[in-house]
């Protein structure tokens, strides 16, 4: 598995072009120069040591030693080897709300933003916890499965938008029953479902679902975002209105979140710009009975930058040798 640790540096590579295209527009500008001063092909006969095609070959190895760099730049990483990985601890798992309600920008910089960098900051605090991510609006779907890999977790959770789940609405109740299937068969004990929402529940019973959840011993917390006063939902540039053409303005359940949590022998917390919410529930889960899971993950990674350095200098060092005259050694008579 191939990994970059800094993959943001990748987008310069649309910058290696660049001096190849620079050039190419210096050269035609000289050759309009020179027919200034006469024919082309007599003003180059007056510099015949000028290579034509050296410059071309320096231009193109500087691009290839700034493609190498760029690369050595965003950290390459290869998974060494699969090890089987014991760990002690409990299986959380986290249902965020992907509708367009978490566009709301009561929360900097929006309520989904919000969300996903408290839960990142949630995956760097766990050691031995199992954590897993579903996603849902209208329907409900697995989008990281339980895992102890808190490196992919991460990666799973940065491609997160509101298209992830193409039905709108909230099911909080379907996403409630698709958590609670999808724990791993070695745990009994410590679980946990932490649902992230406004609490705008349109399409079924989350209550009830919580209730038949927590008679299975899984316990459930509630995180509500946004707030009760309500904010307009802004999609693409323009803020979203009904068929009616009015602007819609989401609002926190506070009440349907509080009744879900209490069902389901959790706890529910309002969340804040600063204090999200999940380090306190994220404490009480770790005082539940852990257990000991097995699972299979990439337990290394090879660094592998210095292999890109070393080639973007090896280029870089032949762009600096080659020069703009013609060899005067001949290899063959």
């Amino acid at each position: 598995m191939l990994y970059f640790a800094n993959s943001q540096f990748l987008y310069l590579l649309l910058l290696v072009p660049v001096p190849l295209i620079v050039y190419a527009l210096l050269c035609r500008l000289r050759r309009r120069r020179l027919r200034c001063f006469g024919d082309e092909d007599a003003v180059n006969a007056l510099m015949p040591s000028r290579s034509a095609a050296k410059p071309w070959v320096r231009v193109v190895f500087f691009c290839i030693a700034s493609a190498f760099f760029v690369i050595g730049l965003s950290r390459p990483l290869i998974g060494a080897k699969l090890k089987e990985h014991e760990s002690k601890g409990a299986e959380l798992m986290i249902c965020l709300d992907v509708s367009n309600s978490m566009l709301a920008e009561d929360y900097s910089p929006c309520r989904l933003d919000r969300a996903k960098l408290a839960i990142s900051r949630i995956v760097d605090k766990l050691q031995g916890d199992r954590i897993g991510l579903i996603l849902f609006a209208g329907t409900s779907f697995v989008q990281l499965p339980i895992t102890t890999d808190y490196v992919s977790a991460k990666m799973f959770l940065s491609s997160v938008n509101t298209d992830s789940v193409p039905v709108q609405g909230t099911a909080i109740g379907d996403a409630l029953t698709l958590a609670a299937k999808s724990f791993s068969a070695q745990s009994e004990k410590s679980r946990a479902i932490i649902v992230i929402t406004d609490g705008e529940n349109h399409e079924d019973d989350a209550v009830e679902a919580a209730k038949q959840i927590a008679s299975t011993g899984v316990r459930i917390y509630t995180i509500g975002v946004g707030s009760l006063q309500g904010q307009p939902i802004p999609k693409n540039g323009e803020l979203l209105k009904d068929r009616d053409g009015n602007i819609v303005v989401t609002r926190l359940d506070e009440d349907t979140l509080r009744r879900i949590a209490r069902e389901g022998g959790g706890a529910y917390v309002h969340a804040g710009n600063e204090e999200f919410g999940l380090n306190p529930i994220v404490e009480d889960i770790k005082k539940m009975e852990a257990e000991r899971f097995s699972s299979v993950v990439f337990e290394e990674y090879d660094e592998q930058y210095m292999y890109f350095f070393a080639a973007a200098l090896f280029f870089l060092m032949l762009e600096m040798l080659i020069g703009e005259r013609k060899s005067r050694v001949k290899l063959f008579g």
